[in-house]
């Protein structure tokens, strides 16, 4: 017998084919991961040799940022002007607003003093009346008895279609003048006061009379109401002292410039019965 025939042996026994293949791919798997992260791992970083400049600014650009920084101040500079003019517009209606406040409240005022005026104006006459009223009744009392002979055709009023002569251009021109303003102190030719109109009137007759109605109440032949003329002169108050004077122009009716209210009127005696007359020409 051989001396080795007892000796075990020391080989390990042969693996299956299908194991051994496949701890072969596991090694290749493994080894082929190992050398594709190699390869993909990062170089070793060089140092820096050199130093990278930043692009300059072209003319172009230059002149880019200049019209776009102008283009804005022109911006600033519109709405700057903008708010300017709706300052000015705004204020320019407040003060639109303001005058017309003012003219509102001076047109009112205006017609309240036009008002007050008229009213004063009207009591003026009304007191006026009841004064001529009051004289004319002491003046007929006395003078009643150097009238009572007088015959009723000589009493008569004269008609104005009868005129002629120098007291025909008295009426005349004083009927032109009916409807102009009233004055105090006026004169003509648009505007007069009582004794304006009467010496105006009288002189288109050529005949100069003074100017205020105190002394046209005596300038002439005291007559009688009822016995009128004419052109002759009507006064209210006392001969001397009148505060209203006329003209007489037949059929009853009288011309005078009464008052700022009624202006240059032609009116029937029965509307303000005078308290005297002179007869001048």
């Amino acid at each position: 017998m051989s001396h080795t025939a007892h000796i075990p042996s020391h080989r390990k026994p042969r693996q299956r084919a299908s194991k051994s293949a496949l701890r072969a791919g596991v090694a290749g798997g493994f080894l082929s991961t190992i050398a594709v992260a190699g390869a993909a791992g990062p170089a070793q970083a060089e140092p820096v040799t050199q130093t990278i400049e930043m692009p300059t600014i072209t003319d172009g650009l230059s002149t880019a940022v200049a019209a776009s920084a102008q283009a804005t101040q022109q911006v600033a500079l519109d709405l700057e002007t903008q708010a300017s003019e709706d300052a000015a517009a705004e204020k320019a209606a407040k003060t639109a607003k303001k005058a017309h406040a003012e003219a509102v409240r001076k047109a009112e005022a205006k017609k309240k003093a036009e008002a007050a005026a008229k009213a004063e104006a009207e009591a003026e006459e009304r007191a006026q009346r009841a004064s001529r009223t009051s004289e004319r009744t002491t003046l007929s009392a006395s003078s009643g008895s150097s009238d009572s002979g007088s015959s009723a055709s000589a009493s008569a009023p004269s008609s104005s279609s009868n005129v002629s002569g120098s007291a025909a251009s008295i009426v005349a021109f004083a009927k032109a003048q009916v409807g102009d303003a009233y004055v105090s102190g006026g004169t003509g030719p648009n505007a007069w006061d009582c004794s304006g109109l009467v010496q105006a009137a009288y002189r288109t007759a050529g005949i100069d009379l003074p100017r205020v109605s105190q002394s046209q109440s005596t300038a002439g032949t005291q007559v009688s109401l009822d016995n009128l003329q004419p052109g002759d002169i009507l006064y209210w108050g006392g001969a001397g002292s009148a505060y209203h004077v006329a003209i007489y122009v037949g059929g009853g009716e009288f011309v005078g410039a009464q008052n700022s209210s009624t202006g240059t009127v032609q009116r029937s005696m029965d509307y303000d019965r005078p308290t005297g007359a002179v007869r001048v020409l």
